[in-house]
């Protein structure tokens, strides 16, 4: 709840920031196909950004800039070359931050929700979600008239963005918990 509310806030901010300057934020269909090279290289930029502004030591920011790095480039890999969608590619990159990250940090006695959730901070559905407060935004003030096309878009990005957290959320835990049932933590 508590991060529905946040995200709810952060789009109604981007929305009222749009509105004050007179801007219009439209919806946008697909985005367009990013080389891997520039998606690897900025998935670290926001690994080692997130990590920096919740404190995390600068000799610590290798480790999770590196695996949010091979996880996006797994994600690019199954969604460009594989024809995934963006919830499984979502999956697949959080269970390997998972799998990558539990035997280091439990070694190394680390917080693992600070090393894993910065490794995929980038994999939040920003675009989905903005995508679907803006449409929101559009259809109430259309009201009655709206076209279709609008309610369907809405729901599209609206359902995109909760299916691609739940990916995260499966990807990420159940790894984890699956390692502290089989393997001891070292002491």
């Amino acid at each position: 709840m508590y991060a529905g509310v946040i995200v709810l806030l952060i789009c109604a901010g981007g929305l009222f920031g749009f509105t004050a300057v007179g801007a219009d934020l439209a919806i946008v269909g697909s985005s367009p196909p990013v080389p891997l090279f520039i998606d690897v290289i900025a998935a670290g930029c926001a690994v080692a950004c997130f990590g920096t502004f919740f404190s995390m030591p600068w000799r610590l920011l290798t480790f999770p800039i590196a695996v949010g790095m091979l996880a996006h480039a797994a994600r690019w890999a199954l969604i460009s070359v594989a024809g995934g969608n963006a919830p499984a590619g979502a999956l697949v990159a959080c269970m390997l931050v998972s799998v990558l990250v539990t035997p280091v940090v439990d070694r190394l006695h680390l917080p693992f929700a600070a090393v894993a959730f910065s490794a995929v901070v980038s994999l939040m559905p920003g675009f989905f979600l903005f995508n679907a407060a803006t449409g929101l935004a559009e259809f109430v003030s259309i009201g009655p008239n709206a076209p279709a096309a609008l309610l369907t878009s809405i729901v599209t990005s609206g359902a995109t963005a909760f299916l691609i957290i739940t990916a995260m959320t499966f990807g990420l835990i159940p790894p984890r918990m699956l390692f502290e049932r089989v393997l001891p933590s070292p002491a």
